[in-house]
């Protein structure tokens, strides 16, 4: 028998993540392949680094926590092209999330995934789906 979750239990397994990062989230856009795990250095080159809003995911409905508010940079670090994020802590190095970005069919979805140094982004969707949600 595989293992199940309440939705309350779902729910709470997702509202726990934004209350562990912290209300002064820090996201960081970088090019090439994700590190092994959250706990391995960065690897790639940063394209991007924004402080999220004070309260940057949705509170968890059905085992599904989605963004909450704008996720927009107004001024990219670098040129390139991103291929993985980093979600940190406030202080910008304690890194507690990763995943893949691209337009469509990845964990984190951005309006481009071509950077130029300067460029404004938005990141148009993220979501975390608890198990068996």
């Amino acid at each position: 028998m595989t293992i199940q979750l309440s939705t309350s239990v779902r729910n709470a397994l997702l509202d726990a993540i934004e209350v562990a990062v912290g209300t002064a989230a820090v996201l960081k856009i970088f090019t090439g392949s994700a590190p092994a795990n959250p706990a391995a250095a960065d690897s790639g080159t940063v394209l991007a680094t924004l402080s999220l809003p004070s309260d940057w995911m949705s509170a968890s409905s059905s085992g599904v926590k989605s963004k909450n508010g704008t996720w927009q940079d107004s001024s990219a670090d670098n040129s390139g092209t991103a291929g993985h994020f980093r979600l940190y802590a406030s202080d910008g190095t304690t890194c507690h999330l990763q995943g893949s970005v691209g337009t469509s069919s990845a964990d984190m979805i951005l309006d481009s995934v071509a950077f130029t140094s300067g460029q404004s982004f938005t990141v148009t969707a993220f979501q975390l789906t608890a198990p068996n949600a």
